[in-house]
């Protein structure tokens, strides 16, 4: 039992120096001075939001993710289209799968109150982020904080940046290597998909017509497939239909996404395929055998991802509205 204790503070500990070791530019407690609440009054609406629909939390995970992998971690992925310019949000990689908009909202609408003009909306969407893994069980981890929000939103900027539900392990590995991420660390990061849900237009081409076959995808669990076949009927269009990620447990940030992947159920290709090269899939292995070290090394892996060219001192703006760029 001791031994086990001490494991875990020497994880936590080596979370500590991994987040401490980020862009000099960004710093934790950054708005110690400025506006002291503002850790509190994230972690208070996160969790209200949390408490009415537990959905939210992947959804605040994503966000960022979606975020950060486009012009980096400045918010643009929170800004409207307009009648002359398609955003971000509304592309085809994020239209109907982006969740948690309202709760951003919300956040702002209450620092505005107290500390007008202080806090980012970028700064908050990383807060939102580490609060909703901490609140699905995952390791509570230190946000170094300073960003700025951006003035450009493009649909078309996540054609290139955004990784799709058929990438193979080569294109995964290639998208997540020119953000600066490793290996190891995609396939750490690909564990975010152990919490929320999917719509069923997203993987329906391997129940029913893989790679034009007609047929299912063969690496697919048959048990499986025949469960998602009951929840997304063959030809089906309907946006609104979901099923959860892991079905197991999807609202714990925990292992259950290895054990589904080794077990042949990831439900993307760009899950499943993590088992068609032989060291991710020992990667694979590893955190399924190890839950406390994936949720360390995950933990790093996202503070590392907030990092990604981020806005800091007079570049970018702070936004008074999250959704709209400041006149």
């Amino acid at each position: 039992m001791r031994s086990r204790k001490l494991n875990f503070v020497s994880i936590t500990f080596v979370v500590v120096l991994l987040c401490q070791s980020v862009h000099s530019q960004l710093q934790i407690g950054f708005y110690r001075n400025s506006c002291s609440l503002v850790e509190l009054i994230v972690k208070d609406v996160v969790r209200d939001s949390f408490i009415r629909d537990h959905g939210v939390a992947a959804g605040l995970v994503k966000l960022h993710f979606s975020d950060c992998f486009v012009r980096g971690c400045d918010a643009s992925v929170l800004i409207d289209s307009t009648p002359s310019n398609k955003a971000e949000k509304d592309s085809p990689a994020n239209n109907h799968s982006l969740r948690g908009f309202a709760v951003i909202d919300n956040v702002k609408a209450k620092l505005e109150d107290i500390c007008k003009g202080v806090v980012s909306c970028a700064d908050i969407v990383a807060f939102a982020a580490r609060d909703s893994v901490e609140i699905t069980g995952g390791l509570g981890y230190d946000v170094p904080s300073g960003r700025r929000d951006g003035k450009i939103s493009l649909a078309s900027d996540t054609f290139t940046n955004l990784p799709t539900p058929s990438f193979n392990v080569d294109q995964l590995t290639q998208i997540f290597a020119k953000k600066g991420f490793t290996q190891e660390e995609m396939v750490t990061l690909s564990g975010a998909h152990t919490i929320g849900r999917s719509h069923c237009t997203s993987f329906s081409n391997r129940l029913y017509n893989f790679n034009g076959t007609k047929g299912q995808d063969p690496s697919l669990d048959f048990i499986y497939a025949s469960w998602l076949k009951r929840l997304c009927p063959q030809g089906n269009t309907n946006p609104n239909l979901v099923v959860p990620m892991d079905p197991s447990s999807p609202g714990s940030t925990d292992t259950g996404y290895y054990v589904n992947v080794l077990a042949n159920r990831g439900l993307f290709t760009s899950d499943q395929t993590l088992m068609t090269n032989t060291v991710t899939a020992n990667q694979v292995n590893q955190s399924k055998r190890n839950p406390l070290l994936w949720r360390s090394k995950f933990a790093a892996a996202i503070v590392k991802m907030g990092q990604l060219d981020v806005l800091t001192g007079n570049v970018g703006e702070i936004r008074s509205n999250c959704r709209v760029i400041n006149s």
